[in-house]
């Protein structure tokens, strides 16, 4: 099914839902500004009153009654916008008097009478004329089908009504200091107070019901189509495309099936030998990963095949042709190895950079992923499927009008599109071969100059919550008793949300990973501890990592979850009046662009700046960086940012120890050699020496080479204890998504502390903006 949504153009004007039959949108030129002349239209509009009035006939002869009339509910045929609300094709504009009722009691089928109904037709008639009125030579009108499976927008986006998302335009147009001081008058007004808590106003309870089954549908989908975004981005844009994976060779090395050498074409022996190089990983031992790796290669096999159980097939001999292939690319000397660099690397310097506005920006992946089998992350239900090969009639690329379009790399072949939209970032996109519901994009560089902004916005707004926290703090609390179960489920997830970082979670299809977030716990997620306040928590959440607490809550909360779990099943939802749409509508009430995952930025970023905020100036440069790390560590604690354990971890902590071992050995013979000289005598040769004698030994110059030693092992000890501490944490992710960088720049900066000591290469780069903050930024 799909449904058809209409926006608006640059001008605001957005054309009426009309009735079936209307002539006024079926005559179209292939301009898509289409107008009409002066006859056309004249007869057009006369046509369409004519069908409108039928809306509007006598609604029989009758006393008036103060109930709605029933006729008019069944003439209500509602339809869908693409904000999620439901309109009716007799939707009145401003003014209408559809909505006059009379107070007399009758027969509830007819509030009218005869006259007040004739007198409201002629009111409704004047009112819908100018509906349509002939449209301006600027204007413009964009009709967009859309399947309503993949009608997936910005959770940011959802339930706004027309006006409020021109609204939202506006306010996106505006400069970072314009948005603080509009939000500061704002809040000085007391729009967030108790009895004016809402900054925006979403859709009214009564749309939100009736479209209760469209955004259910929509919160399924976690994978956006990222459409023309909001505003002009750029005026030039030009760049040299994508890199396809190159076509496969054949190696013809022949696989066994019960014990026999048997024929496989080219395309069948590429999927043989994706899953022959995965024989030794863990992936390969797995049931499902086999299930459906065999499911796809059998398509490919075809039924007439002899092939047809996994565990007669025997992919050795291909694996073995893969090992000694990476042997002998080993086996390659330094220059050798240093040429093939320097040849990808010119070939790609053509596809590295793109020009915008004339500025010369960094590309960011911009290689089409080769074709391989699935892995996933976790327990994924489509480990081990084929991701087939990606061609070009499947890319769309995006690039300035008037720039020479990328080659396509494949002769003979040709992009599925080419678009010149300036409203959106990405320059080239296509569908996921594994999820036909998501897409790949290609990006600019974490480090251009878009996704720095874009950065710092994000930033920006998780700062401005501190000025609302207060107040939302107090608006969830006061709801945890609330009779309405919808608005107290909203209160206890924010006051999870808030407290513990939590994702908000989104539905699924059956076919993703079983993944959850806040939204979406299950009963058996979340156990009440007894004659305490305590909850144990625990699911599967992003990325399949296990989110395992004991936490004491606020008692309302501790009980009212006890409330949500009566008389439910172990599988069912917690929250089941809830979903994350609309929770981030109603953080949106609260505070203009709010969202759960701004809680988790604001409570990242608050909670790394709380912790640097201690002296530390006795301490030398090693010293701070452990304590900077300790405070990562528990911001990726509070997020739930967790790693496996890396398999080199024990080789590394062997390795730390022996080190520590030899430079024990060095200190004694260093403090053996001290105590002889001062007694005058020849120091010993030492078996870290070079085998010369040692006749410039001096007490200073020994006690110096002993402060070294001992600097050296209470470093070692130090790395060690450090190692074992972050052996399962992830300090990337969370320095990299959800740390304020200016927290850290400006902490380095104050305490004399190398930022390379801090952020990689990378992250250097990416957060270059950052570089130029004051040392006593707080965030």
């Amino acid at each position: 099914m799909t449904k058809t949504t209409t926006t608006s153009d640059s001008s605001g004007m957005v054309p009426p839902v009309l009735p079936s039959g209307s002539n006024n949108k079926s005559k179209q030129f292939s301009d898509s500004r289409f107008r009409y002349i002066g006859e056309e239209n004249s007869k057009l509009m006369n046509e369409d009153k004519m069908n409108l009035t039928s809306l509007f006939q006598l609604r029989r002869p009758s006393s008036n009654v103060d109930s709605k009339h029933e006729y008019d509910s069944k003439m209500m045929t509602t339809t869908t916008s693409d904000s999620g609300m439901v309109v009716s094709p007799s939707v009145l504009p401003s003014g209408s008097n559809k909505s006059k009722q009379s107070q007399v009691g009758g027969d509830s089928r007819f509030p009218y009478t005869v006259e007040e109904n004739s007198k409201l037709m002629d009111e409704d008639k004047m009112n819908l004329t100018s509906l349509f009125q002939l449209p301006s030579s600027s204007d413009s009108i964009k009709q967009v089908s859309e399947t309503a499976n993949t009608d997936d927008q910005d959770d940011e986006e959802d339930n706004l009504t027309l006006i409020e998302r021109k609204e939202k335009l506006e306010e996106d147009n505006l400069t970072l200091a314009e948005r603080k001081e509009k939000l500061e008058a704002a809040s000085a007004l007391g729009r967030i107070s108790k009895t004016k808590i809402a900054a925006k106003k979403v859709t009214s309870s009564s749309l939100k019901c009736a479209s209760k089954k469209i955004i259910k549908s929509r919160s399924k989908s976690t994978n956006l189509h990222l459409n023309s975004g909001a505003g002009k981005k750029w005026t030039t844009f030009a760049h040299n495309g994508i890199v396809l994976p190159p076509p496969y060779k054949p190696h013809g090395v022949k696989m066994l099936y019960n014990g026999e050498q048997v024929e496989l074409t080219p395309e069948q022996e590429e999927v043989a030998t994706m899953f022959a190089v995965m024989k030794d990983t863990e992936f390969a031992a797995k049931p499902k990963f086999i299930e459906n790796f065999m499911n796809d290669w059998r398509v490919i096999l075809g039924k007439e095949h002899v092939i047809k159980k996994f565990h007669l097939c025997d992919f050795t001999p291909i694996y073995d042709w893969h090992q000694n292939e990476k042997d002998k690319k080993k086996q390659l000397s330094a220059l050798e190895r240093k040429a093939l660099k320097e040849e990808k690397l010119k070939e790609d310097e053509r596809y590295m950079w793109a020009f915008v506005d004339g500025k010369k920006e960094k590309v960011g992946n911009f290689r089409v992923e080769p074709p391989g089998l699935f892995r996933g992350r976790g327990e994924h239900p489509k480990m081990g499927k084929l991701k087939r090969r990606i061609r070009p009639d499947e890319i769309t690329i995006n690039i300035g009008k008037g720039e020479p379009v990328p080659e396509c790399p494949i002769p003979n072949e040709r992009w599925k599109e080419v678009k010149h939209d300036n409203t959106v970032t990405w320059l080239a996109f296509w569908k996921n071969p594994i999820d036909p519901k998501a897409f790949k994009y290609v990006f600019l560089d974490d480090t251009s100059s878009w996704k720095g902004q874009s950065d710092k916005d994000k930033y920006e707004k998780a700062r401005l919550l501190k000025d609302y926290i207060l107040d939302i703090r107090a608006n969830y609390r006061k709801d945890f008793r609330n009779k309405d179960l919808m608005k107290q489920q909203i209160s206890v997830a924010a006051y999870l949300i808030d407290m513990l970082a939590l994702r908000a979670g989104n539905e699924k299809d059956d076919d993703e990973a079983d993944t959850v977030g806040c939204c979406t716990l299950k009963v058996e997620n979340v156990s009440l501890v007894p004659q305490t306040n305590k909850l144990e928590i625990n699911f599967l959440g992003k990325d399949s990592i296990k989110y395992e607490n004991t936490v004491e809550v606020d008692p309302l909360v501790y009980k009212a979850i006890g409330e949500f779990k009566k008389g439910k099943n172990t599988g069912e939802e917690l929250f089941d009046k809830l979903d994350t749409y609309k929770l981030n509508a109603h953080l949106k009430e609260l505070m203009p662009g709010l969202t759960a995952k701004v809680f988790r930025t604001y409570n990242a970023s608050i909670t790394l700046d709380k912790l640097l905020n201690s002296e530390i100036m006795n301490r030398n440069v090693a010293e701070k960086v452990v304590v900077y790390n300790r405070a990562n560590k528990e911001v990726a604690k509070l997020c739930n940012h967790q790693r496996s354990e890396p398999k080199s971890h024990g080789a590394q902590m062997l390795k730390l120890r022996d080190n520590i071992v030899k430079l024990k050995g060095v200190l004694d013979g260093l403090e053996t050699n001290l105590h002889r000289v001062r007694k005058g005598k020849a120091p010993l040769q030492l078996d870290a020496d070079d085998g010369k004698p040692k006749k410039n030994f001096t007490p200073e110059i020994l006690q110096r080479k002993i402060k070294l030693t001992l600097d050296k092992i209470e470093k070692t000890e130090r790395d060690m204890d450090l190692k074992k501490e972050l052996k399962t944490t992830a300090l990337g992710t969370s320095k990299t998504n959800y740390l304020d960088p200016r927290i850290s720049v400006a902490w380095c900066k104050r305490h004399e502390v190398p930022i390379e000591k801090i952020f990689n290469k990378s992250l250097l780069a990416k957060f270059a903006w950052a570089m130029d903050v004051d040392p006593s930024f707080r965030f």
